[in-house]
């Protein structure tokens, strides 16, 4: 074949994968936000044919014979579209080990799921759920075999997320990370100096926070002509394409943290989405390189920024415009020490920046559990306290507060966890080389100028989508691999402020 004929067959074939992927995850978001309870079960069937359809593209033969022309030793690739042929070759080497019609039983069981995860939820029913549940481990453990591992099986659904990461490599991480967060916890707790939290022990007017959420998008980089806010069980961010990001939060009249900050993380996802460089647009590379680094975006939007001095000095007076009965009396030093507050909690994407990481290493370790068969899905709610109590101190009173809490399970996400403690070292090692390399970031946001830092981030990282793997990138931006250090130290000093340890 000829090499030029084959690069163009490649290319064409990645744009249509893409684009049914495109389209997928539009009717994901419709789901999930707009369609009507009683077209949900059908509407399943019907996004499960279409995964289904990109799937068999993904590992048809003609995928195949082009990947092996282009890996061969001859091949001579650009670095783009030897990026491309990487990402796609990862891809069909692993799902061509799925049978065709396990993917699209899988992909309609996952559809379904998500419907009965959310009746599950609202009315405290484990049971209710615990049967797809059931199912999706067995699948999830049936493709771990398929795909291979070496030590763990574990290892086999963390790679899908997370290349090259293993449980070999993440346990050294995850117990440091552990033990330095629980012995700050204790120390936080016996502090004198505890935060006036009882600020948001009050009824924040839902309009206004949807308000206001819109208000602080468009400043802190979020292009309100390439997105959309919408509200949803539970928060997240879904990539159309480049030019049509769409975020989602939910309102709680008691808890404005909730949306605020619930905003500002998914806007972290749908910067980076909305920052690639558009020559990605329709191709493999058109998205996050990793769900660790996606995290780090998020996660530093969300806390390094989102709950700084800083942000605070320039969002607080309009804050409390919205809310003059509210805040009006609290002033701007109380209220930043507040939305610092550590405290143990039941849910996780309302947990503070430190018990968070604690919130993951509950999911980590019952996941690994669940993939090696040492317990059952049954067991869930009973593990979960335990761990809950053994990690943070506490046992939720439902299941609705405690194992149903997260929809990741429901769509096969086992291994999307520990991205997410990932992305919290990610970000604190981005954010030392941010410090060294943008000095005077602080200074500007607390102006409401973003620009320093968003641009720094999009030349940095946002604009190259998955062009580079995830090592290699964090190594690129900060000169090292991920090293935990950053964020320990990170956590110790912004919390002895904060709770002025002596």
């Amino acid at each position: 074949m000829d090499r030029q004929k084959a690069i163009e067959d490649f290319k064409a074939l990645d744009e249509k994968i893409t684009h049914f992927q495109s389209i997928s995850g539009l009717a994901d978001w419709d789901q999930k936000v707009m369609a009507p309870k009683k077209g949900r079960a059908q509407f399943a069937k019907s996004i499960g044919t279409l995964r289904t359809e990109a799937f068999k593209l993904s590992v048809s033969d003609e995928m195949g014979r082009l990947l092996e022309e282009l890996t061969s030793e001859s091949a001579e690739l650009d670095e783009v579209t030897a990026a491309q042929v990487r990402e796609r070759k990862e891809q069909y080497d692993r799902s061509k080990r799925i049978p065709a019609e396990d993917f699209k039983e899988f992909a309609i069981l996952t559809a379904q799921a998500n419907d009965a995860w959310e009746h599950a939820r609202e009315h405290d029913d484990f049971g209710h759920f615990a049967p797809y549940l059931e199912k999706i481990v067995a699948f999830r453990r049936k493709f771990a075999e398929l795909f291979g591992y070496e030590k763990h099986p574990y290892d086999a659904v963390l790679d899908e997320f997370e290349p090259g990461l293993t449980v070999a490599k993440l346990d050294p991480l995850f117990a440091r990370l552990r033990d330095t967060s629980v012995a700050l916890l204790e120390r936080i707790k016996k502090s004198p100096h505890q935060t006036p939290s009882e600020i948001f022990s009050q009824k924040y007017n839902v309009e206004k926070q949807k308000e206001f959420n819109r208000f602080i998008l468009p400043i802190i980089g979020f292009d309100m002509e390439a997105g959309r806010l919408d509200e949803t069980v539970h928060p997240f961010a879904q990539s159309i394409t480049i030019g049509d990001v769409r975020l989602t939060t939910r309102y709680l009249e008691d808890n404005v943290r909730s949306a605020l900050f619930g905003t500002i993380h998914e806007a972290g996802h749908g910067i980076y989405e909305q920052n690639i460089d558009l020559k990605y647009d329709g191709t493999v590379l058109a998205g996050g390189t990793s769900f660790g680094i996606h995290e780090s975006q998020s996660r530093f939007l969300e806390n390094m920024v989102g709950r700084s001095k800083a942000f605070w000095s320039y969002f607080y007076p309009r804050l409390i415009e919205y809310f003059p009965e509210q805040l009006g009396a609290v002033s701007e030093e109380d209220f930043y020490r507040a939305v610092n507050t550590v405290e143990s909690s039941f849910i996780r994407v309302e947990a503070d920046e430190l018990t968070y990481n604690l919130h993951i290493m509950v999911r980590y370790e019952i996941e690994k559990a669940l993939m090696a068969g040492e317990i059952e899905v049954h067991e869930l709610p009973s593990v979960w306290n335990r761990k809950m109590e053994e990690y943070l101190g506490i046992t939720p009173p439902t299941d609705r507060e405690g194992v149903l809490q997260d929809v990741h399970w429901s769509f096969g996400g086992i291994g999307y966890f520990p991205s997410y403690s990932l992305g919290n070292l990610y970000a604190a090692q981005i954010l030392n080389t941010i410090r060294k390399e943008v000095p005077d970031y602080e200074a500007a946001i607390a102006k409401g100028d973003f620009a320093p830092v968003i641009g720094w981030l999009k030349e940095k990282i946002h604009q190259h989508g998955s062009l580079y793997r995830p090592n290699e990138l964090i190594v690129r931006v900060t000169g090292e691999e991920l090293n935990a250090d950053y964020l320990t130290e990170y956590l110790e000093a912004k919390y002895s402020e904060v709770y002025k340890f002596s």
